[in-house]
């Protein structure tokens, strides 16, 4: 059973004799269906099932050379909105399915951030047919949550979107030039450092540390694409999943500057979203590439 069947609106996946049974009604009344030769003798296949708005389940398989289709793995998705560049974006095919992770930089966060990507076909299909750049290519993000709690806001002193901007370019700029070996840039970066260590153990000693934190977004478990997140509530609206009418929460984010999407069944979530209120949560994260339309000569 997929650990995030839930965050879609299918909670009460209990057996699999259930779940095969939503996996065969997917295969054969999927709305979409993607596919891209890999080999001479095999065909990747995506079959995709809209349950509600921009989320369903896909059903991911192989057709042979007979044209005889086999069922591989599935996954639950979400599509999120919004595109944004990120730097030194890198895809990578998994070991044992014909699945890919995807990574890319955003300095705001610190790490590299590591995703499940949805549109794999698409991405081959490019790959296979056009030379495209990874470079010009964009980005949308979106998470399923698997448990979330809904947190009061913080008091702190609201910045304009191009103070945010600025902010985030600089810190960019700074770690890169602190990877390619500036001592200063690694200077700045450790009293940085310093800096939130020192004002954080002074304020730990009155306060909770979810006053101080205002978001986080970090790695979570031993996979790699699962995050722990903190992200203020931006927008938020409720939808309902068209064959088990269990209600999901949709809610636009923001974590450390990076906005994105993220689905929520309701009986996951603890409290009621709010905009300006904030979200605690552990998201599984999902990456959807953007390719730019290739004129026609």
């Amino acid at each position: 059973m997929h650990k995030y069947l839930s965050a879609i609106g299918f909670k009460h996946i209990e057996s699999k004799q259930q779940l095969n049974k939503l996996l065969e009604f997917t295969e054969t009344s999927f709305q979409v269906e993607k596919t891209v030769k890999i080999k001479d003798d095999v065909e990747v296949s995506e079959r995709i099932k809209h349950f509600t708005k921009d989320m369903g389940l896909m059903v991911c398989g192989t057709y042979d050379q007979n044209d005889k289709y086999e069922r591989e793995h599935y996954i639950p998705f979400f599509l999120g909105k919004g595109e944004k560049k990120f730097d030194e974006i890198a895809v990578e095919r998994h070991i044992a399915k014909n699945s890919y992770a995807g990574a890319c930089e955003y300095p705001g966060i610190g790490i590299t951030l590591i995703y499940y990507l949805q549109n794999a076909v698409e991405y081959l299909s490019e790959l296979k047919f056009h030379q495209f750049n990874l470079a010009t290519v964009s980005l949308t993000l979106s998470g399923l949550a698997s448990e979330g709690k809904i947190l009061l806001p913080v008091i702190q002193e609201k910045k304009s979107f191009v103070e945010k901007e600025e902010s985030i370019r600089r810190q960019s700029k700074l770690i890169k030039e602190a990877r390619s070996g500036d001592e200063s840039a690694i200077e700045s970066l450790t009293m940085q450092e310093m800096d939130t260590y020192s004002m954080i153990s002074k304020r730990i000693e009155n306060e909770d540390v979810l006053s101080i934190v205002s978001t986080y977004f970090m790695p979570c478990g031993l996979e790699c694409d699962q995050y722990s997140i903190l992200g203020e509530i931006l927008k938020y609206e409720k939808r309902e999943n068209s064959l088990t009418k269990e209600n999901v929460y949709v809610m636009t984010l923001d974590c450390n500057g990076l906005e994105f999407d993220v689905c929520i069944n309701t009986e996951d979530l603890m409290g009621e979203p709010e905009i300006g209120r904030r979200l605690k949560a552990s998201i599984w994260l999902q990456g959807r590439m953007n390719f730019e339309e290739i004129e026609s000569i």
